[in-house]
């Protein structure tokens, strides 16, 4: 096969692998033009690698060290992707995801891709890979069954698993993009709380199933404001005291997506495909968040699951106002009305002691 046919046989396969392993983003990733749909999705797919090194149970905080160390080199170029997949593959659970399962079996598929990016392109999915594992390797000491200590911890998890994302989404954008580089000051201050509103409302929607799991990233200090204990947290008896706690978060997220409006509205109305990229997330986050707030007594997930219709509504009326800031921020509105809002605390998502993307050296070999 000539290199060019590998090349499109392997484009073929992290295709496959998005459908398999996101729906959400295996909807929005193809909206992208043409010359980000490579990089963002081999992003997703490493950064999901990474993940899957989180969350999988059977493996100790030293293995996950062990994992997280020989990633980084992998995309380092230093250590083969083959010998990191057999080793991590067979200590992978029942609980993860067949679809997870084969994401790390194909890691060299993966890393073929990487390392065909550009320069500019693999240094933002480096930088990004390596800042997640070292923040998610730090929470491993944190997290237990019955939530984190504080908001600020909540806040700092978010960003190492979700505002880094939005970092790196901005290196993307701007590189692809003189326009959007051009705004690239003001895009960076928002793109961490981008990604922590929509990671709290996936926090928020699978906190059951994280339970499940012996997980919980709910903050102690906010419910213990609304008189509610997290060690007594159980799906099966519902306590008003938690709805009110539950409240606030939902309004420290919401505080987060306005921001993450914010940032769509930053880039260049010529720029369809990105823009729908980023309303078409923020849309869902924003009509989850309001399913849960009128269910707060939810027990799973599928209970405040949004239907294919109300999908298909909320990207249609997005795709009519895309080029209107004004229509959109108009339906932002409409759609968040009822919603509880904590500006306050929904700051710019990045903690103090993480430094912006730009102090920070973007050789991967430091």
């Amino acid at each position: 096969m000539t290199d060019s046919g590998m090349t499109t046989s392997i484009h073929g396969i992290e295709s496959r692998l998005l459908q398999q392993v996101s729906r959400s983003f295996a909807l929005t990733i193809p909206q992208l033009p043409e010359g980000l749909i490579k990089p963002v999705t081999n992003a997703y797919l490493i950064c999901r690698i990474v993940d899957t090194i989180e969350d999988e149970t059977q493996l100790s905080i030293d293995q996950k060290r062990i994992f997280f160390d020989q990633f980084g080199q992998v995309i380092d170029g230093t250590l083969p992707a083959d010998k990191f997949a057999g080793a991590l593959h067979p200590l992978l659970s029942a609980r993860t995801l067949p679809a997870e399962h084969e994401l790390v079996r194909r890691t060299s598929d993966v890393m073929h891709t990487f390392f065909s990016l550009s320069d500019a392109q693999r240094q933002a999915i480096h930088l990004c890979a390596r800042t997640m594992s070292r923040g998610m390797l730090e929470f491993q000491k944190k997290q237990n069954f019955n939530g984190l200590e504080t908001l600020a911890q909540m806040n700092e998890y978010c960003y190492y698993v979700a505002g880094v994302v939005g970092d790196m989404l901005t290196r993307l954008f701007c590189a692809y993009s003189e326009a959007i580089a051009a705004r690239k000051n003001n895009m960076v201050l928002l793109a961490a709380s981008f990604g922590q509103g929509l990671q709290m409302t996936n926090i928020i929607k699978d906190l059951w199933e994280d339970k499940a799991r012996g997980v919980c990233w709910l903050p102690k200090d906010l419910f213990r404001q609304s008189g509610f204990d997290l060690a007594s947290l159980s799906p099966h008896c519902f306590d008003p005291c938690f709805g009110q706690g539950l409240g606030a978060l939902i309004g420290v997220a919401h505080g987060h997506l306005r921001n993450a409006l914010a940032y769509s509205l930053l880039l260049p109305r010529s720029e369809t495909g990105i823009r729908k990229f980023c309303l078409w997330a923020i849309g869902l986050a924003i009509f989850t968040l309001k399913k849960i707030n009128r269910k707060r007594d939810y027990t799973c997930s599928r209970d405040i699951k949004i239907s294919r219709e109300r999908t298909g509504a909320i990207l249609a009326i997005t795709n009519a106002c895309i080029h209107n800031d004004v229509m959109l921020k108009l339906f932002f509105q409409m759609a968040t009305r009822g919603l509880p809002l904590s500006v306050d605390k929904a700051t710019t998502g990045r903690p103090d002691s993480v430094r912006l993307p730009e102090q920070m050296s973007a050789d991967p070999q430091r």
